[in-house]
């Protein structure tokens, strides 16, 4: 669906007066632009809703018919005035150029901030929808083909997409189609894919009525099939994407479910690379693809295991059903799989938090041996974890880390990476080797929420009366070795605005950055949620978002 100029009236908030082309309503709005030059179209692409207050408007009826004719010419979606600021009026000749033309021509009483903001709101949505539907036509054609093979999966991408497939073999003979009857663009596919002459290539025949997606089969070689899909045009985003898939899916067919597997994996690792790298909330991962329930047994082995070896070892070394839910993707650190976590792991090391023991010490002095737990685990010890037997069949060394949720488990990377990253063999985990895990058992837990909430509630109090970003700011500069040039570089704030927010936070923190003591409670509260490995112990001390912000608002989890 595209945002034409009768939706962008009809937008929340948007108050409008249609003046003249009619007509051109259907025209669909790419963008909210202002402008007031004599000529903008040099700097138009198409698909403007062009917003002016009329200080560029030519001065006699020639100079503004023309000016309007150059808009529509270059795909201007509409023209719209915000009236009693330059001019009172559109002329009548303008208004007869733009009915002659089919340009929207509107009157704007919303500001014009208001109407960008509402395009580019509607434009994110829309994009948030597109992808939603194209990852349950992903998945419905994926079921698809393994119950009913070619048949299925043509059947799922014309629903999908909104209109026809057809099934080409490798030189264009006719396979299968979805309605089976003969239709006229079907020669038109067949065509195109004759002409190829047999190389692998994706095309698109518009017309303007209808657009013909032609894509081959295969991943190497000569084509060993074509699909083609049509739909009317213009061809959308979404459409393209679902057809890009629906030929991996009619090619695995031809190479097995092993690889179809590992499209799969492919398809669900690039939204587990996009939550690790923040373009993608965490929460979002469990409503865009199915994931085991938590807690989760993040692994990272050495880079160089190809995402197909990955997946062929995770079917060997998962239990039924598991290696379905799992997430796999390959990442410049190394490859990443988030697993269920075994039923075989050793119990959560409640019974050995230092801060809960009456006269609490070191491991050593409550009664156990040097290098080891008192809740009987060895440093370094790793039995029932899945990542021991994924590393031994994959030969390759990794690390592993506890998640008590997804929201945790760009965090768990962090830790796990770092173990692969100091050399040595076989399976390491973080709970058995990283000194960080005792650290995480050494806290009582709702010590720990009331000493962060206490010392970062002034901060936050302040920002939600005066605004202002002393949590993020405050963390920043410690981050980067108070180097503020740096911190604002990485805010993308001016140094002064930088210099600003640091005076705040020290006058409404109760002392200066240069006192130690001061300095240590700040980072301390700042910092856990890194410092502490991740796990149902780090969940337990409120150190997640929703229990920062609930304190922040005088709420208790």
């Amino acid at each position: 669906m595209s945002l034409t100029v009768a939706r962008t009236m009809a937008l929340p908030g948007m108050r409008m007066r249609l003046l003249a082309g009619r007509t051109g309503t259907w025209r669909a709005v790419r963008w909210a632009h202002v402008s007031e030059l004599a000529d903008p179209v040099p700097w138009l692409s198409g698909g403007e809703f062009v917003m002016t207050i009329g200080l560029g408007l030519p001065a006699e009826p020639e100079g503004r018919r023309a000016y309007v004719e150059r808009l529509a010419a270059a795909g201007c979606a509409a023209l719209a005035f915000a009236l009693h600021e330059h001019v009172d009026e559109v002329p009548r000749d303008l208004l007869d150029a733009a009915d002659a033309c089919g340009l929207p021509v509107l009157e704007v009483l919303t500001s014009f901030i208001s109407v960008t903001e509402a395009v580019a709101r509607w434009h994110a949505d829309e994009r948030v929808r597109g992808e939603r539907r194209v990852v349950a036509a992903q998945e419905a054609m994926a079921r698809a083909a393994l119950a009913h093979g070619t048949a299925g999966i043509l059947r799922a991408l014309a629903e999908h997409a909104g209109g026809e497939a057809l099934l080409l073999g490798p030189h264009g003979e006719h396979k299968h189609a979805v309605p089976a009857r003969e239709r006229p663009w079907h020669a038109r596919a067949a065509e195109a894919a004759a002409a190829s002459g047999g190389g692998r290539s994706a095309g698109v025949l518009d017309d303007g009525i209808e657009a013909v997606q032609v894509h081959s089969l295969g991943f190497s070689g000569p084509a060993t099939g074509w699909l083609a899909v049509r739909t009317a045009s213009p061809l959308d985003w979404h459409v393209r994407m679902l057809t890009s898939h629906a030929a991996c899916l009619l090619a695995i067919e031809l190479l097995g479910l092993r690889v179809g597997r590992s499209r799969m994996h492919a398809q669900r690792g690039a939204l587990l690379a996009a939550v690790l790298d923040g373009r993608l909330p965490a929460a979002r991962l469990g409503e865009l693809c199915s994931v085991a329930a938590a807690p989760y047994e993040v692994v990272v082995v050495r880079p160089g295991v190809s995402l197909e070896a990955a997946v062929e070892a995770l079917e060997e070394v998962a239990e039924a059903g598991d290696e379905e839910t799992a997430l796999v993707c390959e990442r410049p650190e190394g490859t990443v799989f988030v697993l269920p976590e075994s039923s075989d792991v050793p119990g959560e090391q409640a019974g050995g938090r230092l801060g809960e023991q009456a006269g609490g010490g070191l491991d050593e002095q409550m009664g156990g041996r040097p290098g080891e737990r008192t809740d009987g685990r060895l440093f370094g010890r790793a039995e029932g974890r899945l990542g021991v037997r994924l590393c031994a069949r994959l030969g390759v060394a990794g690390g592993g880390c506890r998640a008590g949720g997804l929201e945790e488990v760009p965090a768990a990377v962090r830790h796990a990476a770092a173990l692969v990253a100091r050399g040595g063999d076989g399976y390491a985990h973080v709970d058995d080797l990283e000194p960080q895990a005792l650290l995480r058992d050494a806290f009582v837990p709702e010590a720990a929420r009331r000493f962060s909430t206490a010392v970062l509630r002034p901060l936050r109090e302040h920002e939600a009366r005066h605004g202002g970003d002393l949590v993020g700011t405050l963390r920043a500069y410690l981050e980067a070795g108070d180097n503020a040039e740096t911190a604002a570089r990485r805010l993308g704030v001016h140094r002064n605005t930088l210099r600003r927010r640091l005076a705040a936070a020290e006058r409404v923190s109760g002392g200066p950055l240069t006192d130690p003591g001061h300095r240590l409670r700040l980072w301390l509260a700042l910092s856990l949620p890194d410092l502490v490995p991740p796990g149902s112990s780090r969940a337990a001390l409120g150190l997640d978002r929703a229990a920062r912000d609930a304190d922040a608002e005088g709420r208790h989890p």
